[in-house]
């Protein structure tokens, strides 16, 4: 499957934001186990997570952060550009049956190193759940070789 290019690094502006939005699911989370190996019970075991500081089960904090790499591998910038950095900052729970929204929106652009810097917010039913900063290296619009640019 191919998406084509994203934006050019000459399309992007501070302000500009993109979203995705998910349900969390309990295959999520188990999905998300088996792919990870992270299969701490506080993810996995009901009884487990009742004795915690949550009383139930929670998701993966990465799971929720792969939703930043879902906006920006597949809408701003786009296919194409190349993560650098991420930060994230855990602000609350996930449980199963939030309704998660992850939204990037560019703070600069450096058009000589061809970056683009991001916030990055997730919220959970409305609520901050995941903040970080973002990094990307985005490619240049291609030239003819004309040199009439």
């Amino acid at each position: 499957m191919s998406l084509g290019h994203g934006y050019y690094i000459e399309d992007l502006s501070p302000g500009m934001e993109a979203s995705v939005s998910k349900t969390v699911t309990d295959d999520d989370i188990t999905t998300f186990a088996e792919l990870s190996g992270d299969i701490n019970p506080v993810h996995l075991n009901e009884e487990f997570a009742a004795g915690t500081i949550f009383k139930k089960r929670i998701a993966h904090g990465f799971m929720t952060g792969a939703l930043f790499s879902t906006v920006l591998g597949t809408k701003l910038p786009g296919p194409g550009c190349i993560y650098m950095s991420q930060t994230m900052n855990f602000r609350g729970p996930v449980f199963i049956g939030d309704e998660l929204v992850a939204t990037c929106t560019i703070t600069k652009v450096d058009l000589e190193k061809g970056r683009a810097a991001f916030d990055c917010v997730c919220t959970a039913n409305g609520r901050p759940v995941l903040v970080g900063e973002a990094l990307m290296m985005v490619s240049r619009r291609p030239t003819d070789g004309s040199g009439d640019e």
